[in-house]
């Protein structure tokens, strides 16, 4: 698996010079979601594609701004879902954005996710990689990604980051983050999952949600994309995630564009997740 890690962080250097040089208008097209992608979507996209198509050990990819998977190699081991530049129309803002990767055996489901990568394109370049029920942080320095030091989550954290329309929260929802602000957490949200995820995992804790809404009933953020990815590294991290009821990696998935609920966080957190989401508000 060195090698994709390898690869990944190859792609990262390519997208960064596309980041800083690259056109952040809109293109003509429409992912498979719907969403109107960025020219710097597409280029990421391609970057990404261009160096896993070298790996003999990648038997599948799939990703976010695709319709279908596409396979690479029959004798292959890995499947990767990926994000490539999530968060992209916040470049034209200059705030943080990443890229997202998990990394399967045998099929795209949250029981078979091994490993997950993500790399935050800020003031600094830095990438986590979860494998091995380890966390790790690199940052990129002269050309190389160096290696700083494992990641832990404390048992309680004090940062809570949630996403979607508040008009269109459930009352339970509500309730929690209501509950979490009366307790003296902190908002911390760029509308970037990467970055705010990022910021929880390294401030020791706390909680991110992007919860169900009326609008959106089985939420917006994507499984193997970005769901399941994050939720390995968090679990890896000593923390938990789920999506509201159930942990969220037992999560069956259907098409490999599903969405679903999610709340990733520290032990505290995500038990005040499951005992206010269980009652009838």
């Amino acid at each position: 698996m060195q090698e994709i890690f390898e690869a990944i962080k190859e792609a990262s250097k390519q997208i960064q010079d596309v980041i800083e040089l690259g056109d952040t208008a809109k293109s003509e097209n429409e992912n498979s979601t719907g969403d109107t992608q960025l020219k710097l979507d597409i280029a990421s996209d391609i970057i990404i594609e261009k160096i896993f198509s070298t790996i003999p050990s990648i038997k599948s990819i799939v990703s976010e701004e695709r319709e279908d998977i596409i396979q690479l190699n029959d004798e292959g081991d890995y499947l990767i879902a990926y994000d490539p530049l999530d968060g992209s129309s916040l470049v034209d803002v200059n705030l943080s954005v990443g890229s997202i990767y998990g990394i399967y055996k045998n099929d795209f489901s949250g029981e078979n996710i091994i490993a997950s990568v993500y790399v935050v394109f800020g003031p600094r370049v830095e990438m986590v990689i979860a494998a091995n029920n380890e966390v790790k942080l690199y940052r990129l320095f002269e050309n190389n990604f160096n290696y700083i030091k494992d990641i832990k989550l404390e048992k309680k954290g004090s940062l809570t980051a949630t996403g979607s329309t508040q008009m269109c929260w459930s009352e339970q929802h509500k309730k929690l983050i209501n509950q979490m602000y009366e307790d003296g957490y902190y908002l911390r949200y760029s509308g970037g999952m990467v970055p705010d995820l990022h910021q929880i995992l390294l401030k020791g804790g706390g909680l991110f949600s992007y919860p169900g809404t009326t609008d959106r009933p089985e939420g917006k953020l994507r499984q193997l994309f970005e769901v399941f990815p994050f939720a390995l590294t968090y679990e890896f991290a000593g923390g938990k995630a789920v999506n509201g009821k159930d942990r969220v990696l037992e999560i069956k998935t259907n098409h490999i564009h599903d969405t679903s609920p999610c709340f990733f966080g520290s032990n505290d957190e995500i038990n005040r997740v499951l005992e206010v989401y269980k009652e009838n508000v």
